[in-house]
């Protein structure tokens, strides 16, 4: 079969390195890849993912069966819409179950109506309003802009002048545009955070095997907010018992909640949980797969990705059996020095041979072009995702940041201490 990706950063070019493993597979397409997709894929990089149209008169001129919408934008957007529509088979969730993540305050007020476990909070649409209902708020607290910020729309404040300066950032200032309208003010919870990515056909859920990432630009978890610095997979945190839980009280209450309001989901949901001492909570729903967290989740799926997908599609996902390699990997972010802020793009990426033929190592591109001269270079703040697999978890961390040394480009920066704390736990 002939599939399209749309997207082009990491996690599109994890799931096309999982899709040219399937025999089921023909030929892959992506819309705008990179230069990294396109060693296995033919990519379009004048076609960007909000281009509807152009989406589908490309989908059309290459025949393809069936199409992959990767980011957040589109599928808030309403792009698995138009594209059914239009006839193609398509995975992802259409545009009235995307605002599990395209609304923050919409999913708060789905977890309160459903008593699927979260952190308290209040909505605003006011900011004066906001700025009174902080001034007997215990801190810290957590600020949310309700609509999509690239991952970086959360703001948690130490101090009532943090936080009043981020009402300013959010509401006023509009830092992340028409995301900041509304915003949800919640409170502070403590504990361990894991990821759980799950394939889901409108009534069934499937977990996959846990992850953490690391969204803080600086080690130790310091500086501001990123898409994700590195992650690593599974969480030794996330127990049978947190499993059990979880499995029982917030994923498969979601999809029944979901399909109550008259939004069925299909696709991937992703739960961004707090292990915390009063038990899991959900942190944040995304309505798609995570970046980084896919880098270091498919690489351990056993099964043929396009089975688990067509089984999403069918609404057979109950007769699947999802299974994991029992082992490690960690994924380490090169990013462009001055991310998330500021920074230069354009650097020639130098090595990216040495990862040729190697088994268990991956070089995944986030942020890559051709230049006019035909050299791969830098083409955003996230440059590429090196991850490794291991026996374990010190295993696949000391791969990783070996190969990281394998390949270099001017501006490089990462942190370095990935799955640290949790190796020497």
């Amino acid at each position: 079969m002939k599939v399209l990706i749309v997207g082009g950063g990491g996690r599109e070019h994890a799931i096309a390195v999982s899709m040219k493993k399937s025999s089921r597979v023909e030929e892959i397409y992506c819309v705008p890849g990179n230069a990294g997709i396109a060693q296995i894929a033919e990519c379009e990089p004048s076609i960007g993912v909000m281009e509807f149209d152009r989406i589908i008169a490309y989908a059309r001129e290459k025949a393809v069966d069936m199409v992959f919408v990767a980011p957040d934008d589109p599928l808030v957007g309403g792009l698995v819409d138009v594209l059914q529509a239009a006839g193609f088979r398509t995975f992802g969730p259409d545009r009235k179950a995307a605002i599990l993540e395209g609304s923050k305050a919409f999913s708060k007020d789905l977890m309160k109506k459903y008593n699927i476990p979260t952190a308290a909070y209040e909505i605003f649409d006011d900011p004066e309003k906001a700025l009174q209902y902080l001034e007997t708020a215990p801190m810290p607290i957590v600020l949310k802009a309700d609509g999509l910020a690239l991952g970086k729309g959360v703001l948690v404040c130490g101090t009532l002048e943090e936080a009043r300066a981020g009402v300013k950032e959010i509401m006023e200032d509009k830092h992340f545009g028409s995301a900041g309208n509304q915003m949800v003010i919640e409170e502070f919870m403590t504990g361990r955070e894991v990821s759980v990515l799950s394939f889901v056909d409108g009534r069934t859920i499937k977990p996959m095997t846990s992850a953490q990432d690391h969204k803080r630009a600086k080690d130790g978890d310091q500086g501001l907010n990123t898409g994700g610095m590195g992650t690593f997979s599974p969480s030794p945190f996330y127990t049978d018992e947190v499993d059990a839980f979880c499995r029982k009280y917030i994923y498969q209450p979601t999809v029944d909640a979901m399909a109550a309001e008259g939004r069925p989901f299909k696709g991937v949901i992703f739960f961004g949980l707090m292990l915390t001492p009063q038990g899991p909570k959900v942190l944040e729903y995304n309505a798609r797969f995570g970046d980084p967290e896919t880098q270091v989740v498919l690489c351990r799926m056993k099964n043929d990705i396009m089975d688990v997908v067509d089984a999403c599609i069918d609404g057979t996902l109950d007769q699947v059996d999802l299974e994991f390699e029992d082992n490690a990997a960690v994924c380490v972010v090169l990013a462009s020095d001055g991310y998330p802020v500021s920074y230069k793009k354009g650097f020639e990426i130098r090595g990216l041979e040495n990862f040729e033929g190697k088994e268990d190592y991956y070089c995944f591109h986030a942020g890559s072009k051709f230049d006019e001269r035909g050299r791969v270079v830098t083409n955003g703040g996230r440059v590429l995702g090196v991850t490794a697999k291991g026996a374990t978890l010190k295993e696949a961390r000391a791969k990783a940041y070996d190969a990281t040394g394998w390949v270099d480009f001017d501006n490089k920066y990462m942190r370095r201490d990935i799955g640290k704390a949790i190796e020497e736990a």
